[in-house]
């Protein structure tokens, strides 16, 4: 029987690829009772399956903070079992989103969230697994959910990485092609101004047909800039050591990044989230590194990449750069542990999946590579896990 059999399969117990809370997998049968007692006492339960639903999850408290994990999934492939990589942090009624990838904009109105409360959207890096449904958050939340006036009420704002500067020559020198030579290394503000052109006849279309607004309405976008003297380079030293500097700072929740490094790309950054009720950092994706710790320390919840380098060594026939890369650019499950226990947190969250399958490596493994060097709680992350913030 495949996965996707046993998690149609109502009678049968759910093993590593049915429904979850962050303590580990649910049968159908436990799934109902503890999702009811998950929203009467806060706990943390998977969204409800879409092909049932018969009306939207509850939304999560106005009066808290919760991590949602939209998508879990690591890398560009699309595959079945988890959505791309997406997060939410639901503050007070304002909701802010880290990354965009693949069936994020489903995937935030699954899990109960409100387009009318969204503040404002953090990406980390310029990698179109994070980006694959950024411009849909401009383009298609703006008319809000069927059946629901929902849609964006006013301009959200967009953080991200500005552009590179310069081209990195490819791993292990030789010729290689360039993308629009003109304009090769756009950041954020080009990238959603170019999305919003390619879709005008769309646009254009609804404006005419139903009054909807212009879609650069909706959004307005910050380029994060460096501070000065951070040594920085886009061909050589994309992630100096340096203190965390401030992003944004609303009034309800503060914001502060740091550089981190993730292969050839630059910038990438990681973001720390503190709010009324607790701090919440997001890696993005990184190699282990000191600045991390920095911004890290003492912070309630960590939410973290992880791959599986063995995996990937073990007879995946994957070529010598790509394994390169996987090495030098993401942080090994059996690191992250050590990591979080120097960071000082309470919680470690695992995400971004690499191999992103389910069924590629049993929960139990991610969590107990992940555990080795961290005596706190490591919750393997699945889409749609709820995790309400509380202080130590």
């Amino acid at each position: 029987m495949t996965p996707a059999q046993r998690r149609r399969d109502s009678s049968a117990p759910s093993g590593e690829d049915g429904p979850r809370t962050a303590d580990g997998p649910l049968s159908r049968r436990r799934l109902l009772g503890a999702s009811a007692a998950a929203l009467a006492t806060g706990g943390t339960v998977l969204g409800a399956d879409p092909a049932r639903a018969t009306e939207p999850p509850s939304p999560p408290s106005r009066a808290g903070t919760e991590l949602l994990l939209l998508g879990t999934a690591g890398g560009p492939p699309p595959v079945t079992t988890r959505a791309g990589t997406a997060s939410a942090l639901s503050v007070r009624g304002k909701v802010y989103v880290v990354d965009c990838g693949r069936s994020a904009v489903t995937q935030y109105g699954r899990s109960g969230l409100r387009f009318q409360d969204l503040a404002a959207v953090f990406v980390t890096h310029l990698h179109i697994d994070h980006l694959a449904d950024y411009a849909n958050f401009v383009l298609l939340a703006a008319h809000g959910a069927s059946g629901r006036a929902d849609g964006v009420r006013s301009p959200f704002d967009a953080y991200g990485p500005g552009p590179a500067g310069a081209l990195p020559d490819a791993y292990g020198g030789g010729p290689v092609g360039t993308v629009c030579p003109a304009d090769p290394t756009p950041g954020l503000r080009t990238l959603t101004e170019k999305s919003l052109e390619a879709t005008a006849y769309s646009s254009n279309i609804f404006m005419r047909e139903s009054g909807t607004a212009d879609p650069h309405t909706h959004i307005d976008v910050h380029e994060i800039p460096l501070p000065p003297g951070t040594g920085a380079d886009p061909l050589g030293n994309t992630a100096p050591e340096m203190e965390p500097f401030l992003v944004m700072d609303d009034g309800t929740v503060r914001v502060s990044a740091v550089l981190v490094p993730h292969g050839l790309v630059f910038p990438c950054f990681a973001y720390r989230f503190d709010t009324p009720d607790g701090s919440v950092v997001f890696s993005g994706d990184t190699a282990p590194t000191a600045n991390m710790v920095r911004l890290a320390r003492g912070a309630d919840l960590l939410v973290h990449e992880v791959i599986d380098l063995d995996f990937y060594r073990n007879g995946t026939g994957y070529g010598e750069a790509l394994l390169h890369h996987m090495a030098a650019a993401h942080t090994d499950v059996t690191k992250v542990g050590p990591l979080a226990r120097r960071c000082g947190v309470s919680t470690l969250v695992l995400t971004h999946f690499a191999p992103p399958d389910t069924f590629q490596v049993p929960h139990d493994s991610w969590r107990r590579r992940a555990q080795r060097g961290f005596d706190g709680r490591v919750v393997v992350g699945d889409d749609l896990d709820r995790i309400p913030l509380t202080r130590r």
